[in-house]
């Protein structure tokens, strides 16, 4: 019966310890997802506590000024050294961390485009190769609390504050349903 008994757990052990060796490597795209979903989840916790604890958006704006570029690099440090993972849009706020290249230009447009023919679907991930390294596209849309800080009728104050912190500011005029930007993760192949 102990023979048995060992037989049968050295068997189920077998086999999984062989299901666990025959799991497939994440795709670029899965991976790119992962790294998005990291660092979306950090920035819109913070950004939403500072919301809810002040609705005039000043905490918020002070919120993004002072750390969502350094959210970015954290998450950044936790990833591989083949990945990172960044935001950027077509209208930017911070043109020194967030301008985007000509491929984020090309994926955006196309983004805008499905959005005014009315085919697309916020769940639309976008996934590129370009040479060695796929990029990996998460469209951000316009919510009404995005338009606190990026709507039409932005508060003076808030404005003000907006126009202090960032002079070349031009994400302002966003209506909901609208593409505010993307979260890019970037994979080489290794």
């Amino acid at each position: 019966m102990k023979i048995l008994l060992l037989a049968t757990l050295l068997t189920c052990s077998t086999l999984v310890a062989t299901d666990l060796n025959t799991t497939q490597p994440l795709t670029a795209k899965q991976e790119g997802i992962k790294y998005i979903k990291m660092l979306g989840n950090a920035l819109k916790k913070e950004l939403q506590a500072k919301m809810m604890a002040d609705m005039s958006g000043i905490q918020a704006l002070e919120f993004c000024t002072r750390k969502a570029s350094e959210i970015t690099q954290n998450i950044n440090t936790k990833l591989p050294a083949y990945a990172k993972v960044r935001r950027t849009a077509l209208k930017v706020r911070n043109d020194v961390n967030n301008t985007a290249d000509t491929l984020d230009t090309q994926v955006m447009q196309a983004y805008v485009t499905s959005i005014a023919e009315k085919t697309f679907t916020p769940k639309d991930i976008k996934v590129v190769k370009e040479g060695n390294i796929t990029r990996v596209y998460k469209p951000l849309l316009t919510l009404p609390i995005c338009l606190k800080c990026h709507g039409t009728h932005v508060s003076p104050a808030l404005k003000e504050r907006i126009k202090s912190a960032y002079p070349n500011d031009k994400a302002m005029d966003f209506k909901i349903g609208t593409l505010r930007g993307v979260i890019v993760a970037e994979i080489e192949k290794h």
